[in-house]
């Protein structure tokens, strides 16, 4: 069902489907991983100081703009966000999951709401985060951040 196919992406390897995949259709479980404190290049967090590593095919999941993925970190899971074709490459949104990336990039994704710089949830307006599935964890950040405002303004 999954594939990694090496080049042919600005970002390298990537994940393709061999097979069709209905909008909300379970892609693959996160099953096996390990638990690390900080945050790498290859990690996903999965809540404050938690972040799972050694993903096998999902360490393959490049980002964009428009991503046809959603990675849920509550569920451990990978689904379609849409209608995804046989042979079509594999990606989700980094900051659904990352409040601030371990190595920022420039966006290469193409798509016209494209963010252009990838850096975290933390660096996003709350209209950027809202187009987008976001995780429990980077919603708990996003209130955090705004009741410190908040409080500053009192």
């Amino acid at each position: 069902m999954l594939t990694i196919v090496q080049g042919g992406s600005a970002y390298g390897a990537r994940l393709i489907t061999t097979t069709p995949l209905a909008r909300g259709e379970l892609i693959h479980p996160i099953s096996h991983y390990r638990l690390v404190d900080r945050p790498t290049y290859q990690t996903i967090q999965v809540g404050r100081d938690r972040h799972i590593e050694e993903l096998g095919v999902l360490a393959y999941l490049n980002h964009s703009c428009r991503p046809n993925t959603h990675v849920d970190t509550t569920a451990l899971t990978v689904t379609a966000l849409r209608d995804i074709a046989a042979g079509e490459e594999l990606s989700f949104f980094y900051p659904s999951t990352e409040w601030e990336m371990d190595r920022p990039f420039v966006c290469l994704c193409g798509a016209p709401q494209c963010i252009r710089l990838v850096a975290g949830a933390k660096y996003l307006s709350i209209d950027t985060l809202g187009r987008y599935p976001i995780n429990r964890h980077i919603r708990a950040f996003i209130l955090e951040t705004l009741e410190a405002a908040l409080v500053t303004l009192r």
